[in-house]
């Protein structure tokens, strides 16, 4: 069931979604560095490494520059038209097309790649053994501000590690225990609610147990909204 909904969401979305990406593969190529669209290694389900699309939005050697694998506030890799698309999500839209190949679901995970997933514990790679990472997924809602809290800490990956892996992998496992289309749905407006409303909290009006994450106030991490 999961799998047919993935493809008929998916499939619609390209229809609907498709006339956006015209105007925007024009100005990547004229304020970019030629490319349209962004392919990298990530880890999939049950551990298969698969190639994401996303549409460009940084430098291409992005991954040796600065912070790798972990992108920052104002992080200087970013393309010009990069971090409109990344504030609104349109960069994640070729992903789709891993949706309809079979590489990824539209609700599920976040696909890591593969340094970044050796930050988590055993537990991230069994949830993939169990659903395919996803385009969005409650993970990625909760996280939704992530660059700004890695910009305000001196090391980016210790602070990752220590603070966001940890509560990432919760959320994750909470998911893989309500896995239904009733949650995949309530997840996707979520996505759009927190999208277009950031600043409330629309979590708890629609999952009552979701696992509080801890309040990050600290001098290296600080966001009040956090589910």
């Amino acid at each position: 069931m999961k799998r047919l909904f993935d493809i008929f969401l998916s499939l619609a979305a390209i229809v609907v979604l498709s006339p956006l990406l015209i105007p925007i593969t024009i100005i990547l190529i004229f304020t970019g560095e030629g490319e349209v669209f962004y392919l990298q290694e990530r880890v999939g389900y049950k551990g298969k490494i698969f190639r994401i699309i996303k549409l460009a939005t940084m430098l291409k050697d992005s991954p040796s520059i600065g912070s790798g694998d972990i992108t920052v506030k104002d992080d200087q890799r970013v393309l010009p038209l990069g971090r409109f698309l990344r504030k609104t999500k349109l960069n994640e839209l070729p992903q789709l097309i891993n949706v309809l190949v079979g590489d990824m679901s539209i609700i599920g995970p976040r696909p890591l790649t593969p340094r970044v997933l050796a930050l988590f514990d055993d537990e991230y790679g069994q949830i993939l053994e169990i659903v395919r990472p996803g385009v969005s997924g409650i993970g990625s809602v909760a996280f939704r501000n992530e660059e700004e809290l890695l910009e305000k800490a001196d090391d980016s990956e210790q602070a990752y590690r220590e603070h966001i892996v940890p509560y990432k992998s919760e959320l994750e496992q909470w998911y893989v225990g309500h896995l239904g289309l009733w949650t995949d749905l309530k997840i996707i407006l979520l996505t759009i609610l927190v999208i277009i409303f950031p600043a409330r909290d629309w979590s708890v009006r629609l999952f009552g147990d979701l696992p509080r994450g801890p309040r990050l106030e600290n001098r290296e991490l600080r966001q009040s909204d956090l589910i």
